[in-house]
């Protein structure tokens, strides 16, 4: 009896060059060393010695060679330091938008289509009889055409009004979305890695609208114990500081960026781990690390309402277990109308992409 053997199949080294191997792992450690070039590269050298990822043929160096050569990596000579190129920031960007959109189980395209038809921006697959008033470059012609061939006949072939068929078009929902992401010291705490996966994700959705959603605005915001706008290219250098948590300030700088933006859709993504503690009054910060602080709570609430008096959802995504914050967010959310997931870290990207995407397609122009 004929049989088959089967080896064992490796995708993520099928086909691939040694640097293409190593240049992935380098991608990698690039997000947990917020772009230090030299430390990733001295990680990478112990995961050479423990797993023996090059060879007498292509060693560690040779790769350093062709990161330069290639452009990925540069020398800063005032410095004195290696530091990686734009292509390797957008590099970053589309391996994280792989890596989350892998784990996604896509059940429909999710398109940012709006359910009003008409004369909008992208064609749908329905088509229905032309009426008066209807633009010429709506007119499908295929349909058309055996729509006459059915009701005339090939030999005596004419087109008249009824056979006419207009193809239906959707609007594009166009939304500004400001994603804001806590880097308060608690985001490293007790031996987890939190921020690693925010990044991930900023730079994940970043690139999907990018690439998909040309249309649409994404702004990001850090809060500690203040709140400031970073641009994308900025998300791989990203770190945590000695910060308190002042969510108040990131939610005004975010309602101040949505107020400037002329899409009539706007949305507020939240990811954080932990309780506000911290407000600034004039000079001074207000701080409070024990317990829930009542003067820091209803400022954040009366924000949440504010919100939703603008129309503005807030989709709070919380890193975080503890029962009373649990409670806090869902009265927090409870105000602003909006939405709260208890995403674990593992699964923080499929959660916003999920939400991102069909809150997108349930949008009216």
């Amino acid at each position: 009896m004929r049989g088959f053997h089967f080896s064992k199949y490796n995708p993520d080294t099928e086909g691939k060059t040694k640097f293409d191997q190593l240049l992935n792992l380098f991608m990698q450690l690039l997000t947990y060393t917020s772009g230090d070039v030299g430390e990733t590269l001295q990680w990478l050298n112990e995961l050479d010695k423990q797993y023996k990822l090059t060879d007498d043929e292509y060693g560690m160096g040779d790769f350093i060679d062709d990161l330069k050569e290639k452009g990925y990596i540069t020398d800063d000579n005032q410095r004195g330091e290696i530091k990686i190129t734009p292509k390797t920031e957008q590099g970053i960007r589309k391996q994280s938008l792989e890596e989350v959109f892998g784990k996604l189980k896509k059940n429909k395209q999710g398109d940012h289509k709006s359910f009003k038809p008409g004369q909008g921006d992208e064609s749908n697959s329905d088509t229905r009889q032309f009426q008066f008033g209807d633009m010429l470059e709506q007119i499908d012609f295929t349909e058309s055409i055996r729509n006459a061939q059915i009701n005339h006949g090939v030999e005596s072939f004419r087109m008249q009004e009824d056979d006419l068929a207009i193809r239906e078009t959707d609007y594009k929902a166009q939304t500004s979305t400001v994603l804001m992401i806590d880097i308060s010291h608690s985001m490293i705490l007790y031996g987890e890695d939190r921020i690693t996966p925010a990044k991930k994700v900023a730079m994940a959705l970043s690139e999907l609208i990018k690439t998909k959603y040309p249309k649409d605005t994404l702004d990001i915001v850090v809060f500690g114990n203040d709140a400031w706008p970073i641009e994308v290219k900025d998300l791989p250098y990203l770190q945590v500081g000695p910060y308190h948590t002042n969510t108040v300030a990131g939610l005004e700088l975010a309602m101040d960026i949505l107020r400037r933006r002329k899409n009539p859709n706007k949305q507020i993504f939240m990811i954080t781990d932990g309780k506000p503690t911290c407000l600034k009054i004039g000079k001074r910060y207000y701080k409070n690390s024990f317990g829930l602080d009542r003067k820091v709570i209803n400022r954040c609430m009366n924000l949440a309402a504010q919100c939703k008096k603008l129309k503005i959802p807030i989709t709070t995504f919380m890193i975080a277990t503890d029962p009373y914050l649990q409670q806090f967010v869902k009265e927090f959310t409870d105000m602003n109308h909006g939405k709260a997931f208890f995403a674990s870290l593992d699964k923080l990207g499929a959660f916003i992409f999920k939400d991102f995407e069909s809150g997108k397609s349930k949008t009216v122009f």
